[in-house]
């Protein structure tokens, strides 16, 4: 009705909502109500953190979010601010497989048995590729993720699906981390089954584990971190040229992912936060 009053006279929407004037006039002049006004605080800080994760987070992460500035509230009632607010997160779509099996001279066992579990950093690296659609062409993005604080360690992009691909993905996650020995779980796609792949692992002293054929359980983390780059990502974004996919990526990885995105995983806690935490009360 107040919103209303313009166009139409208060007694003509009182009497066809079967209201009292005086009714409507004490609600319209009442100041908001405690809860009112402690809903309001909380939305201008939900709009905050959801625009911070580019629209994806629902309430449950934003929850994170609150009791990270010391705000104190449940789930439901964040979720019910959220819709008072028109705040809505995203939500998953199917995965696409992109890999392909390539022979093995020496096929390496899976030594992870869907057990993605680690009690320390660089125990154990699940690695994985994906495609990212562009105007130009697909672009390839190889990810090398450490399991204990869900840290993307090392990744690469390329336009091709070559064993550089993921041998650029391992350097990179090698030259960060320098771990001393560790598995490197993957699929059995033709990249990691290369010979150059298995040499590049022996020099470095990393084991190889791989799931079985045609088994996207077998490496379910590394698939679960793409489903969550494209439902938050990619199916949001339109890239023209390669170069616009590699900026968006890097801003998505270094500057959204590992620093800031929380995991229930870890406490639902970012990746570098969970290791910072841990690293000091070691």
């Amino acid at each position: 009705m107040r919103d209303h009053q313009a166009v139409y006279p208060v007694a003509t929407m009182c009497r066809v909502l079967r209201v009292s004037p005086s009714g409507f006039y004490a609600w319209r002049d009442r100041p908001p109500s405690v809860r009112a006004r402690r809903d309001a605080a909380i939305l201008t800080h939900l709009r905050a953190f959801h625009a911070r994760s580019d629209g994806t987070y629902g309430a449950p992460r934003l929850v994170g979010d609150l009791r990270g500035i010391a705000i104190r509230v449940g789930q439901k009632r964040v979720a019910r601010v959220m819709k008072l607010g028109g705040l809505v997160g995203v939500s998953r779509r199917r995965g696409v497989r992109t890999t392909r099996r390539g022979p093995e001279e020496h096929a390496a066992a899976d030594l992870v048995q869907r057990q993605f579990v680690a009690t320390a950093p660089n125990q154990l690296w699940v690695a994985d590729i994906t495609y990212l659609p562009t105007w130009a062409g697909f672009l390839y993005l190889a990810i090398v993720l450490d399991v204990w604080s869900r840290r993307v360690v090392g990744w690469a992009m390329a336009t091709h699906l070559k064993t550089g691909l993921v041998l650029a993905a391992l350097n990179m996650a090698i030259t960060q981390r320098r771990p001393c020995a560790m598995i490197h779980h993957s699929d059995r796609g033709c990249q990691y089954t290369a010979l150059a792949f298995g040499q590049r692992c022996q020099q470095l002293g990393v084991c190889p584990s791989r799931g079985a054929v045609g088994s996207a359980y077998d490496n379910a983390m590394a698939e679960s971190v793409f489903a969550t780059l494209e439902y938050e990502r990619l199916d949001r974004r339109t890239y023209r040229t390669h170069a616009e996919a590699r900026v968006d990526l890097f801003q998505y990885i270094e500057g959204w992912y590992n620093p800031h995105r929380r995991h229930s995983a870890v406490g639902n806690r970012s990746p570098m936060l969970y290791e910072r935490i841990m690293s000091e009360a070691a």
